[in-house]
């Protein structure tokens, strides 16, 4: 998006919002300091309910404090998200019965099973096994791969990402962008509701946008949820991934092709499979009941004080490696160091302005993103501050290193009208609005803003451009698909004394610009006409007027 006419009714608003600091005035120094920090040893990975969360939380909230921002929670830095812990043995088990015959599976090689149930140890045997495509129930697009099969005590088998996405068909879903009907939370999701016993999805990269090393990383060890009254009794008895090789191997031995059966998961009108296969899974749990924290700082608005503009970014990332040796701390400097780092860098910038914000600024980091977006979860659910009230989010997730881009890529695209701010703000910078590179990857569905997004709260989410100022196109592709492949949820997302800042650091601005000029003004910017969020947002304000 190049500047052009569409965005002058913002220049009132930005003569309002200049007569402060401007972004240029933001401390890389700053930043820095508190990537290195956060993303060192010392905070042993920053996994919730963990020592290394202890450590966080008490960084954060001292940093808020010498800032001079106020409490955000009723006088407390900190709003208390109940979690629960299960981890299960490394003994867990999926076994498959095909035509008679078993066929084992390895724990983290072939496959990872867990359950949210929160229970002591589960069994569930010889549950008929059924192929149902990406396993999506879409009224809006007319598809149903449930359609006219009885799920109920069955397990399951699903393919990764939306239909549209193999043919790269624009007329199918949207195409290679996924929706929410691509994601493995949905796919577990309509499993429970389907009835079914258990939920395996087949992993593939480039679909999940992730190695299989991730899945491991992610699902194996202790897993977290939400507190729920009933233990979570309604959820699924087990969930879990399997690998291609694996279930190309499984259905082969029962007559099928995977890829046969793939091709007939593009098309609508797809029916589920039933296999002759069935699947049993055994495990034992440890259980922990705990409390993580969501860091709440705010500074009060002058004129407007209930009315919200809030900056958002998790804290969290994935501890300690269990395999004991080497290096084993999941560091996170990019996801999400870079992001609470920004959180502070702003909130310090906003506190040294003589103009002081019209409306509240809220400062939210958040806990247990990489469980599920469980800290963000919890707040929409309970939130502090009235969501119809709540003006924007702008959400700081994975600022990744490297130099200066002539673009912006801007996650979820043509969503809302905040990107006509982020477009006044990158011209700024001389650089122009893009979609995201990777919209099959479903990013904007994978960080905390979505939780906010779903009650109808507007949201901005981007990220580092892929066309390098100073080296092209071709080298900041590579760097970005290396960093997927080498060292996201690997212990290698680390900073060194060389790390490139400054590309983040640019968008760290883009963020406090837009955010700035938002707290000057009494403008509510809305979703899109056609967003999937806006009749929500719409309902709410209505409520409110």
């Amino acid at each position: 998006m190049k500047f052009d006419k569409s965005v002058l009714w913002l220049v009132p608003a930005m003569l309002v919002a200049g007569a402060g600091i401007s972004a240029s005035e933001l401390s890389m120094d700053e930043y820095r300091a508190h990537v290195v920090k956060l993303a060192s040893d010392e905070f042993e990975g920053r996994k919730p309910a963990s020592r290394g969360e202890e450590k966080t939380v008490a960084y954060l909230t001292q940093q808020f404090k010498r800032l001079g921002l106020a409490p955000g929670n009723n006088g407390s830095f900190v709003q208390q998200v109940p979690l629960v812990e299960i981890t299960a043995a490394p003994d867990a088990s999926l076994v498959f019965k095909t035509r008679g015959e078993k066929q084992a599976t390895r724990y983290g090689e072939d496959m990872v099973v867990w359950t949210k149930r929160v229970v002591p140890d589960i069994e569930v045997r010889d549950s008929p096994l059924v192929f149902v495509g990406h396993g999506v129930v879409a009224p809006e697009y007319g598809w149903n791969d449930y359609a006219g099969v009885d799920m109920r005590g069955k397990t399951a088998l699903i393919l990764i990402n939306d239909p549209g996405f193999a043919d790269n068909d624009p007329y199918l879903f949207r195409g290679r962008a996924m929706t929410y009907y691509g994601r493995w939370t949905y796919k577990y999701e309509e499993a429970q509701r389907q009835g079914a016993a258990g939920a395996i999805i087949i992993h593939e990269t480039a679909p999940a946008a992730y190695g299989w090393d991730t899945v491991q990383n992610s699902w194996s060890g202790p897993q977290l949820d939400q507190a729920s009254a009933d233990g979570n009794m309604g959820r699924l008895a087990f969930e879990g991934w399997i690998t291609l090789d694996r279930a190309t191997g499984l259905l082969a031995s029962v007559g099928q092709n995977f890829d046969a059966l793939k091709a007939r998961a593009q098309r609508k009108g797809f029916k589920a499979v039933p296999l002759d296969a069935t699947a049993s899974a055994k495990l034992r749990n440890g259980i922990r009941r705990s409390n993580s924290a969501n860091v709440v700082a705010t500074i009060p608005g002058a004129s407007q004080p209930g009315e919200y503009v809030v900056f958002m970014g998790h804290w969290d990332h994935l501890g300690q490696s269990l395999a004991g040796k080497g290096d084993t701390i999941f560091n996170g400097a990019v996801d999400n160091a870079t992001g609470v780092s920004g959180l502070l860098t702003v909130a310090s910038a906003m506190m040294r302005d003589a103009v002081k914000p019209a409306r509240t600024v809220v400062f939210l980091a958040v806990t247990a993103e990489e469980s599920g977006l469980l800290g963000s979860a919890y707040y929409a659910d309970n939130p502090i501050f009235p969501l119809a009230q709540t003006v924007a989010v702008l959400n700081m997730d994975a600022m990744y290193f490297g130099g200066p881009t002539k673009d912006v890529a801007v996650i979820g695209f043509g969503a809302s009208e905040l990107e006509k701010y982020l477009g006044v703000e990158a011209a700024k910078q001389d650089r122009v609005l893009k979609p995201e590179p990777t919209s099959e990857r479903g990013f904007f569905y994978r960080s905390d803003h979505f939780n906010f997004a779903k009650k109808g709260v507007p949201a901005l989410y981007f990220d580092l451009g892929l066309d390098d100022r100073e080296n092209g196109r071709d080298f900041a592709e590579k760097q970005r698909e290396d960093y997927i492949k080498a060292r996201y949820h690997q212990v290698g997302d680390e900073i060194a004394a060389g790390s490139d800042l400054r590309g983040g650091f640019q968008d760290l601005q883009l963020h406090y610009g837009v955010g700035r000029t938002l707290a000057m003004e009494r403008t509510f910017p809305e979703w899109n006409a056609g967003n999937e969020f806006k009749a929500i947002r719409d309902r709410s304000r209505a409520i409110m007027k």
